[in-house]
């Protein structure tokens, strides 16, 4: 069984079928694209694997259970976490309280015992904290604990957001164009990043991703979306050589 599978999957907005008929299954540990051109429908798919959109039809599947029509946090503790293209952080909290947030799904207290600051919340908070700053060690941002998330350099707030989705302890992460608006030098440690992770981790990923280097460099399997149909599937050497596939990001 893989730890996704999207059967039939389709979304009308009015008269506009944004999605239609996806399939796709993503193994356990894999490293997965799906790709295509602007508006091809690739978001709108995030949208309804995290629960912001319900499908009008098919099915997905996280280890064997529905989720359609699942809540988004609940998806979220089922073990999907995502990044957006638009990097969507508490810019007023520093780093570390950033990362915490995300830890709340494994770690709870009353709010009676947060507000008269009993041992357990002090016990908590501390065990938050060393949580935290694991992740942000693995990603080199340790020593930036105490920073704004806003003052950090675009490309390390990238690797913050991934930190923040990981403290959320998921199967499945979702980078939505996660190299958007980076010099070749931070894709190249963003392609660093995402082996590490998927290895450490053992985390199984799922990119949209409109660098083509990148792509080839990270990801095993691709899936190519053309007005939300799909376009080819299989093996990222044998997809990124399709004639079709050409044709649709080059428009001739």
């Amino acid at each position: 069984m893989a730890l996704l599978e999207i059967e039939n999957l389709g979304i009308s907005f009015g008269g506009l079928r944004a999605v239609d008929n996806l399939n796709m299954k993503i193994e356990s540990g894999q490293l997965y694209g799906l790709i295509g051109p602007n508006g091809a429908g690739k978001t709108t798919v995030f949208n309804m694997l995290t629960g912001v959109y319900k499908p009008t039809d098919g099915e997905i599947r996280l280890d064997g259970k529905v989720i359609n029509g699942m809540k988004t946090a609940d998806i979220n503790k089922a073990g999907i976490a995502r990044t957006f293209q638009n990097i969507r952080l508490f810019e007023d909290l520093s780093v570390l309280d950033n990362v915490k947030t995300g830890l709340h799904n494994g770690y709870k207290y009353s709010t009676l015992t947060g507000i008269l600051r009993l041992p357990k919340f002090f016990k908590i908070e501390k065990e938050m904290t060393e949580k935290a700053l694991e992740l942000l060690k693995v990603f080199d941002l340790d020593g930036e604990a105490d920073y704004l998330a806003s003052n950090l350099p675009y490309g390390k707030q990238r690797k913050l957001e991934i930190a923040r989705a990981l403290a959320t302890n998921p199967k499945l992460l979702l980078l939505d164009e996660p190299a958007a608006g980076m010099n070749p030098n931070e894709t190249k440690e963003l392609m660093d990043t995402i082996h590490l992770i998927r290895d450490k981790f053992d985390m199984t990923v799922l990119l949209i991703e409109h660098d083509m280097k990148l792509v080839s460099g990270i990801c095993e399997q691709l899936t190519v979306l053309n007005f939300g149909t799909e376009l080819a599937q299989g093996d990222t050497a044998e997809v990124l050589a399709n004639p079709e596939v050409i044709k649709a990001y080059l428009g001739e």
